[in-house]
């Protein structure tokens, strides 16, 4: 059962506000990514706004690991590590 005191966002909003299309944002919620309920008389989908920003959040998260990734793979091992051992320093 839905959370009364949450705030509900239709899936068109969450489309404008995440840029993406209608049928991206549906697909968000059926993998889980975005928690939404189908609510009303006919039975329309509602996603939880509180989702929203848990999503950005997560995708944040991603960005700054993939980042931080692809940083490790152009550093030199001595900027890593010091100077080599093998050179006697």
């Amino acid at each position: 059962m839905p959370d009364a005191s949450e705030r509900y966002l239709a899936p068109s909003q969450v489309a404008e506000l995440l840029s993406l299309d209608v049928d991206e944002v549906l697909a968000l919620v059926l993998d889980g990514r975005l928690r939404g309920s189908r609510l009303g008389e006919p039975a329309r989908w509602r996603i939880e706004e509180s989702s929203v920003g848990d999503y950005l959040a997560d995708r944040i998260e991603e960005s700054r690991r993939m980042a931080l990734w692809e940083q490790s793979n152009v550093a030199s091992f001595p900027e890593l590590w010091g100077p080599s051992v093998r050179q006697g320093r």
